[in-house]
């Protein structure tokens, strides 16, 4: 390896390799073979009589995105990538003990989670009696300890942490300190929305406090989907392990259902949720999301199935008949296509021209645009008929949000495909409006449960 006398020289050259070494995919070995190009690149470019900051800055732009070079070592060696989705990297002891640092971080969040939910003497419940307590608070104790490991892991300061705190401590106030029967309709929108709005709060955690930055709320937006593809995961063996938990111990005569039921089930998915998180921060740069490739998959499908539901509707002439039920499925609908937009925004380069791809999640947001315009035409004429209880409103108020929501994203969309105005716009509108979601949940936690008598 060639030496340069220069201290500035070498400082800028340690300062790239270890911005190289903080990629977990890498090790030093890899590190050392990086390293070996900007120098022999530094060399000829200094010899051709430049100078030896101006051959620096040509020899590491030569050398590309640390992201792609990363991604290339990864697939040149993919028996070590499997490896590291476990293992820490083969790195130097600092490297190795910050691994374990933040593994033992999230374990010990996991197993606060894992006791939270299943320790009833704190609270004088049972979890097999009191599903009422445990369907109001059942975020508190799973979202908790997520929002301390993010503030453990981002090193947040004390504004922030009191923030989060108070955010949850307020949460836990509203659906404790009301009287909120079992039964009621405002105790299930309770159980719910404070999920979201909790959600929500984890996020200004993952941002250390910097919640108004569009970038940090795009990247918090690509965290959940890949969390919750982690979760699913997790969740898929954790059925397989409690199914056979039950059948090995049924062949020796020992029942294991309930242990099953009120310990592992519970104490395992609240442990995932921290868990699940750990192994995104963990594996983000070893691997590639998840989320954007399932959202090719699926856009193209749920567009085909929208515009058929839409045919059918007008072919056979039939509306819609607006209960319960189906208007929880309506409303997940129209969370699933905004996810898929989410997660195909999240994963495309600004830069790059309108393409067919960009023409399909048009028709799926205008698809979605449609239904949700029959669907509020349909409940507002129940509304109408029937009056205003808790559900009719926070459905009311949601499809409301929603429609705007889509019909900005369609314009926008539309523009883009038009080329009169870049790809940004949509981005920063998505992002933006998280906190339009974050103030709907906080508003059914808190104020629909008094105005409608805790009905």
């Amino acid at each position: 390896m060639t030496t340069y006398g220069d201290n500035d020289l070498e400082g800028q050259i340690a300062e790239w390799r270890s911005y190289v070494e903080s990629r977990n995919e890498l090790t030093a070995t890899d590190s050392d073979e990086l390293e070996d190009h900007p120098r022999g690149q530094i060399a000829e470019l200094t010899e051709a009589g430049l100078q030896e900051d101006e051959s620096f800055l040509i020899a590491v732009k030569r050398m590309g995105s640390i992201d792609e070079l990363s991604r290339e070592i990864a697939r040149e060696h993919s028996d070590r990538l499997w490896k590291q989705l476990v293992l820490p990297r083969n790195a130097g002891e600092p490297a190795r003990w910050a691994s374990r640092r933040q593994l033992f971080a999230a374990l010990t969040c996991a197993l606060a989670a894992a006791v939270a939910i299943n320790d009833p003497p704190p609270f004088g419940v049972d979890f097999s009696e009191d599903a009422g307590f445990y369907m109001r608070n059942i975020a508190l104790f799973a979202l908790t300890p997520l929002a301390a490991y993010f503030c453990w892991r981002r090193l947040v300061g004390a504004r922030v942490i009191a923030v989060v705190a108070g955010l949850f401590a307020i949460g836990a106030i509203s659906v404790n300190a009301f009287p909120l029967d079992e039964g009621s309709q405002t105790h299930t929108l309770t159980a719910i929305h404070l999920p979201l709005a909790l959600w929500l709060v984890v996020g200004v955690a993952y941002a250390a406090g910097d919640w108004r930055s569009d970038r940090k709320r795009m990247d918090f937006i690509r965290f959940t989907g890949e969390w919750f593809i982690y979760f699913v995961l997790i969740a898929l063996g954790g059925g397989v392990l409690m199914a056979l938990t039950i059948a090995i111990f049924n062949g020796i005569g020992v029942d294991t259902a309930q242990f099953v039921e009120e310990w592992l089930l519970p104490c395992g998915a609240m442990g995932a949720v921290v868990i699940a998180a750990w192994l995104v921060e963990a594996k983000q740069s070893v691997i590639e999301n998840m989320a954007p490739v399932l959202t090719r998959l699926f856009t193209p499908l749920f567009a085909a199935v929208l515009l058929a539901f839409l045919g059918a509707i007008v072919w056979t002439g039939v509306g819609l008949d607006v209960d319960r039920d189906l208007l929880i499925i309506f409303d997940l609908l129209l969370a699933v296509v905004l996810g898929l937009l989410l997660y195909a925004i999240s994963a495309r380069d600004p830069g790059a021209r309108p393409g067919i791809f960009d023409q399909l999640q048009f028709a799926l947001v205008v698809s979605a645009l449609i239904i949700d315009i029959v669907v509020l035409l349909a409940l507002t004429g129940r509304i109408t008929e029937w009056g205003f209880t808790p559900n009719r409103s926070a459905a009311l108020g949601e499809n409301i949000i929603l429609l705007a929501n889509l019909a900005w994203s369609a314009w926008l969309l539309l523009r883009f495909i038009r080329r009169r105005q870049p790809f940004a716009p949509l981005e920063r509108w998505q992002t933006r409006y998280l906190s339009v979601y974050a103030a709907w949940a906080w508003t059914v936690v808190l104020v629909f449960p008094p105005v409608f008598g805790f009905a």
